[in-house]
């Protein structure tokens, strides 16, 4: 009799919980969010360079290879608000232009790699058994491969061959974006495994089982959404890294053209004029850091802001 009231309490203590506005896990977890001030300054800034590179070619439209020799390295100007380079290049008009890049390079590096580890790690956590032990020594035997110098090699002996066959701009972007992004797969993979280990034997997967669900349906449909928390908070963190990854490979010599400024390239053409020009590389280092500060202000917030012990646990 104790029991049954005390069951009756408890479905009356959620059932008044779900019913209380501005109460369910999107608008708590939001809320979280909200209340995470860094996180918060990380997606201001962020946005504000988002919209920068996008909006900013619109309204400053000077050409981002065009030579000037008689304003070569100079400082920032009305003409020119970010500089000149050796060329007489526009600065702002390159890190507009190469902002895009580098961006696009992060988020498109961490989609393959959330992509690959996504499913990399769902098989393995669901299926278990020999599939689990192959799928996990595979990913270990790339957890030990030495990244930089790995990705240095294949960009380094594939960069001529995609560069003739899709031009010089998307032969590299794709070159550096599948690389980066395969050597970024294995950290989401074992998160994804420990996440469908736990889950797949609670009562929910436990009653669609039970229902008839068929595999893929458990999978889709009631493992993977709840999986999804750790595996966002690690694809901030992958866009970061990706940039970082791109910056180096440009300031190395190994990235884009010179024609193609991106914020790594133009790091790289400074470095031999940091006695006359500092402002060549403090402003794309500026953003370099500035950037992948931001992302990972945000993902320390998604990270406090989705985890079900914080949102539940009020």
């Amino acid at each position: 009799m104790a029991a049954r009231v005390a069951s009756g309490a408890v479905a009356e203590k959620f059932v008044v919980s779900d019913a209380a506005p501005g109460t369910s896990l999107w608008r708590e977890t939001g809320r979280r969010f909200r209340r995470h001030r860094l996180a918060m300054v990380g997606t201001v800034i962020l946005l504000a360079m988002v919209i920068a590179v996008l909006a900013g070619p619109l309204v400053w439209r000077y050409p981002i290879n065009e030579i000037d020799f008689k304003a070569k390295l100079k400082g920032p100007s009305w003409s020119h608000p970010l500089g000149t380079d050796d060329l007489g290049q526009d600065l702002l008009a390159r890190m507009l232009y190469g902002g895009r890049i580098s961006l696009a390079v992060g988020v498109a590096a961490m989609l393959i790699a959330i992509s690959i580890g996504t499913a990399i790690g769902a098989t393995s956590g669901y299926v278990g058994g020999g599939v689990d032990h192959t799928l996990m020594r595979v990913t270990d035997m790339f957890l030990s491969l030495p990244g930089l110098p790995l990705l240095l090699l294949i960009v380094y002996l594939f960069r001529d061959a995609l560069r003739q066959a899709l031009g010089p701009e998307a032969g590299v972007f794709i070159l550096i974006v599948a690389v980066i992004g395969g050597l970024r797969w294995m950290p989401v993979a074992r998160l994804v495994r420990a996440q469908f280990l736990s889950l797949r034997e609670k009562e929910f997967v436990e009653s669609a089982r039970s229902l008839g669900a068929a595999p893929i349906r458990q999978v889709v449909r009631h493992i993977l959404p709840n999986s999804m928390g750790p595996v966002i908070v690690a694809g901030t963190i992958d866009v970061a890294a990706a940039i970082i990854a791109e910056s180096t490979l440009s300031f190395l010599g190994l990235g884009f053209p010179p024609d193609i400024p991106t914020w790594g390239r133009i790091l790289f053409d400074a470095k031999d004029n940091l006695d006359f020009a500092p402002h060549w590389a403090i402003f794309p280092g500026t953003a370099i850091f500035l950037t992948v500060l931001s992302i990972n202000y945000i993902g320390d917030g998604l990270r406090d802001a989705l985890d079900p012990r914080k949102v539940l646990g009020k």
